[in-house]
This record gives C-alpha cells, structure tokens and sequence, in this order.
C-alpha cells in the first residue's frame, strides 16, 4: 500500500512539472514601450503591429437601426482573425443577426510602414464591400483606423459606410459607424464592440472597456 501511494505522490509531481514546464499563452500586451520615464512629445509613436493584436478569436456585439443591409436589431457573434506574413491577412465572421445566422469572409491588407489598412469583405447575406483606412496612434498607447467604403449596391441601393475602428486595449476594441443611403447624409449605425478571448491565457496588464 504505500509503495502505491508513493508511486502516485512521484507520479503526480512528475505531471506537475510537466505542466509548469509547458509553456503558458500571455495577455496581450500594450505596443507602447515602457521607457522608464513619462513619455515626451518628441517620443516616436511605433507602427502598430497587427500580429501582436488581431490574432484570435473576437466576440463582438452591435445594435444597428434598419438599413438597406438588413433590419434593425442586435447582432452578436465572433470574428476569427488569422495570422499572416507581415501584410496579407483573413477574417472570418460567424454571426446572428436579426434575419438569422450569417458569414462574412475578409480579405485585409495591412501596410505598416505607410500605416494603411484594406479589407474586402463577402457577406453571405448578399453583398460585398471594400473598405479602406489609415492608421493612427497617440502616446498614450491609442490607435485608431478610419475606414471607408466607395458606394456599394445592395437591393437596388447605393450604401457607403464611414467607420472609426478604436483599438481602446490590447484586449478591446470598439467600432463606430455611419451610414449613407442613395447619397443622403451620414446617420449613426450603432456602435460595437469587440473583446479578444483570452480563456486559458495568463498574465496581466490588460485593459479593460
């Protein structure tokens, strides 16, 4: 009996240091770099980089009025963004919506260097848009990409979007939008919210809304 119960204590630890020695996922981290001072306004902003963001699986929500893309109510779901090679990226969107379930395919192009972002999106309700936007960044570890679309047809009308992408964490980010219909003004189009999911991961520092 106790060399049973010896066995297991040596097993068991033997499992434990196995867990510890694996490697642990990490909170997203911020991307502006501790200095060890306060940040000055000659300090260079860095590029912000889309790796060390995007990648992952992202809830989101999104309360949108009636439009010609759909009618007005609650929309919740996931985007699964993929790694990529330093400029070319995918996306994927699972979601239910007023009508019911749908998808969304992004193609996403990123130029760091002249801080651009495109994104070409199919959406399996029957339309597709291509939004394109530059990206800014402040000293306080905020960056922001506005986004536009040209006009695009859907059911015999002609809808362009405006959007501000706010990246407000290295875990959350919330998208506010603007909708014209057949050249009219811009109105409001909800705001969303999307927040990265980090179950498993350790760590801290993050962020939250």
């Amino acid at each position: 009996m106790r060399r049973v119960v010896a066995l297991s204590f040596v097993l068991g630890l033997a499992a434990s240091a196995t867990a510890l020695g694996q490697p642990q996922p990490q909170l997203p981290q911020g991307q502006i770099p501790d200095r060890g001072r306060p940040t000055q306004s000659g300090d260079e902003i860095p590029l912000f980089d889309y790796e060390a963001y995007f990648p992952g699986v992202w809830n989101f929500e999104w309360r949108v009025p009636e439009s010609p893309l759909g009618p007005g109510g609650s929309i919740e779901g996931t985007e699964t963004f993929s790694t990529g090679d330093g400029r070319y990226y995918t996306s994927r969107i699972e979601a239910e919506g007023p009508e019911g379930p749908f998808t969304a395919d992004s193609r996403i192009v990123y130029l760091a260097e002249q801080k651009v972002f495109a994104r070409h999106e199919v959406d399996s309700r029957g339309f597709e848009l291509f939004k394109a936007g530059r990206v800014g960044g402040d000293l306080g570890g905020f960056y922001t990409i506005h986004y536009e679309t040209p006009p695009f047809e859907v059911d015999g009308q002609q809808v362009q979007l405006r959007l501000v992408t706010r990246l407000v964490s290295p875990v959350n980010y919330r998208v506010e939008s603007r909708i014209s219909v057949d050249g009219g003004p811009f109105r409001n189009f909800g705001t969303a919210w999307w927040t990265k999911d980090i179950s498993g991961v350790t760590g801290g520092g993050a962020e939250g809304r």
